[in-house]
């Protein structure tokens, strides 16, 4: 499949694929996306000062590497991936220097060097975990504080976005865990609830009207 790296509203650059007409990251702003969906509606309301996120596509890091520059917090990440993005696609991504950040690149850097299925870490707070996995094969159970939900789109892979998908993150999730996505559609909405989550919807980022935040009861 043709992939294209393209640069988004916000000046930050993401991956585009022409024959499906999707993104890895809004068009809008793929840098405002992350800290608007992940950040501030998920990390941020997280009340621990030790929190396990699983982010479900992991794809070319930038929830990861923006969670690693922003939280005083200790962090145990796991990102899942099944078609990890190859090397030469991540050295053409912006993210370090669209946040001024040039100090961050090498924290870029290595959280792609990092080798997969085994945990390593990043600094004194983050540690990393990346695992080549179909969503569907993840089995951990009552792990996780917080799921960043970053697949592909319902329009394109409706799949990935199932009462069977939603059953194995609750079950992934500790109580009073939270989910948090881009997506508002209402049939990801009733395929959460329909597994135990309560939901609401909040303000969505730059493109986007709403958002869902999932918490398990």
């Amino acid at each position: 499949m043709k992939r294209e790296i393209i640069i988004t509203s916000d000046g930050s650059s993401t991956i585009h694929l022409p024959d499906w007409d999707e993104q890895y990251h809004s068009k809008h702003g793929a840098i405002q996306e992350s800290y608007h969906v992940f950040i501030e509606n998920g990390l941020k309301q997280i009340q621990k000062d030790e929190v396990s996120i699983l982010e479900i596509g992991f794809g070319t890091g930038l929830n990861c590497f923006i969670t690693a520059t922003e939280s005083p917090k200790i962090i145990n990440y796991i990102g899942v991936e099944a078609y990890p993005v190859a090397f030469e696609e991540i050295q053409q991504l912006n993210y370090a220097s669209e946040l001024k950040a040039n100090k961050y690149q090498e924290l870029f850097k290595k959280i792609h060097a990092c080798s997969w299925e085994e945990k390593h870490k990043i600094n004194k707070l983050f540690s990393l975990e990346k695992r080549k996995q179909f969503f569907r094969d993840i089995d951990d159970v009552n792990t996780f504080d917080l799921v960043y939900f970053d697949a592909f789109g319902a329009r394109v892979q409706p799949e990935l976005w199932t009462e069977e998908v939603f059953a194995i993150m609750y079950k992934a999730m500790r109580n009073k865990g939270v989910l948090v996505t881009y997506s508002a559609k209402g049939s990801v909405r009733r395929a959460m609830q329909a597994v135990g989550f309560s939901v609401e919807r909040l303000p969505g980022p730059p493109g986007k009207r709403e958002m869902l935040r999932a918490v398990k009861n």
